[in-house]
């Protein structure tokens, strides 16, 4: 440990002495005259925020219907207005007097390595911003500007071999910092693009209508555990982790996923079967127990029903493989619904069927291509009892409601030609006392 601890601490003094000299570098008098110019640069793009910030900003205020991403852009510059202004400023400044004064690069050395580490600044948070996460947007952009500073002040090298210096031995694998940050840095890249071609591609999906429904979320999962499965072991690659360790990792894992973790493997595998036997898919309506709504969307350990009263049930899949699901809408929407009915025996048996089927086909969303009919189903008690059937195909607006229109328009057709809705009658004898 002591030659590692000594290297380290050599490390540590050649790059304190490279600030040392370039601090010392500062004090001459050309220098001082940039750093001058530098605070004028920096004074003047603090006063052009100041001016122009609000007014970019009630700009942006007024503008309406554009993308998400154009505005997430505009938001991005409004912030940065100061850092934009001071870099194009800058750069006028050295081209004015690198050609208007005739001076030599060396005389605007110091303005040339602020303004191009400004500029990599300003790239950096451009790039960023496709970086959804905010954590790991400020780890890259942190980490990125350090690097592009360490880089134009000709420091990276020594800063990689302190920051590689700073390591521990496990086994056979050397993990120092170094690696540890090359490795966050590769992966949140690969992460960033795995989302983004995620993201495109599932836009491509869902648009095609040749694609089911069901099709198309077992594509886009699929898809996407490829994706980030792919850029998880890059990244572990890059540290340095030996993926051949993980074959006995992965023993590890499925002999404690047969024991502790037999429901949730359940659910992912029942999850796939749905997917691909089209039973269910997104948008159709089903009944399980006493939940009747329709599929909203279809995860991989559960599936999400909304129902009508606006409750959202998360489904674990296994249930809707081994348990009776009624799927109203598999093969087509066509949904028959049945409302019984009695009317008083004095009643035209003939005219009442003809007044239920004409007071169920009045009603809105029963559909006239598959005419209301009616039956008499048996002679009651007290009435003549009779079941109305109907058709519909939009089972996602109720199916109570339905019904009760159709019971309004009964009502109103039965009371308009006189028809009667009997309801049980008792009559009651009061016997003399016998006598004794």
């Amino acid at each position: 440990m002591e030659p590692e601890v000594q290297s380290a601490g050599a490390q540590i003094q050649t790059l304190l002495d490279k600030l040392i000299a370039f601090g010392n570098s500062l004090l001459l008098p050309s220098r001082l005259t940039q750093m001058g110019i530098m605070i004028g640069v920096l004074i003047m793009a603090y006063l052009l925020k100041l001016y122009f910030g609000p007014k970019f900003h009630n700009w942006m205020r007024g503008l309406s219907g554009r993308p998400k991403w154009q505005l997430r852009i505009l938001v991005m510059l409004h912030r940065r207005l100061q850092l934009i202004a001071f870099v194009a400023l800058i750069w006028v400044v050295i081209a004015f007097m690198r050609q208007g004064l005739g001076m030599f690069p060396s005389r605007t050395y110091l303005l040339s390595i602020v303004g191009t580490i400004g500029l990599a600044w300003l790239v950096v948070v451009v790039i960023a911003r496709f970086i959804h996460n905010n954590f790991l947007r400020r780890i890259v952009t942190w980490g990125a500007w350090i690097y592009a500073t360490l880089y134009f002040l000709n420091l990276t090298t020594a800063a990689e071999q302190l920051l590689d210096q700073i390591a521990i031995d496990l086994g056979g694998m050397h993990l120092s910092l170094l690696v540890l940050i090359k490795g966050l840095v590769i992966t949140a890249v690969l992460f960033t693009l795995a989302r983004t071609i995620s993201t495109g591609t599932t836009k491509r999906i869902r648009g095609n209508k040749e694609i089911s429904p069901s099709m198309q979320v077992l594509m886009v999962k699929f898809m996407q555990v490829i994706l980030y499965g792919a850029a998880f072991f890059i990244g572990l690659k890059a540290v340095g982790f030996d993926l051949t360790g993980l074959a006995v990792l992965s023993g590890a894992i499925g002999i404690g996923l047969g024991f502790g973790l037999q429901k949730v493997v359940s659910n992912l595998v029942s999850g796939v079967i749905i997917l691909m036997d089209k039973s269910i898919k997104p948008g159709d309506v089903i009944s399980l127990g006493d939940t009747f709504g329709w599929i909203n969307t279809l995860s991989a350990r559960y599936t999400s029903v909304v129902t009508r009263d606006g409750k959202e049930y998360l489904i674990p899949n296994e249930d809707l493989i081994t348990n009776q699901v009624v799927n109203w809408s598999h093969t087509n929407d066509f949904v028959r619904l049945d409302i019984h009915f009695g009317t008083a025996y004095g009643d035209d048996p003939h005219l009442v069927r003809k007044l239920a089927c004409e007071a169920a086909a009045s009603a809105d969303r029963v559909l006239s291509m598959r005419p209301p009919v009616c039956h008499i189903v048996g002679f009651g008690d007290s009435s003549v009892d009779y079941i109305l059937r109907f058709w519909i195909t939009d089972p996602t607006g109720g199916l109570t409601n339905i019904r009760g229109n159709v019971f309004l328009a009964l009502w109103d057709i039965f009371k308009e030609n006189g028809i009667s809705i009997p309801f049980p009658q008792r009559e009651v004898r009061m016997l003399e006392d016998l006598p004794k």
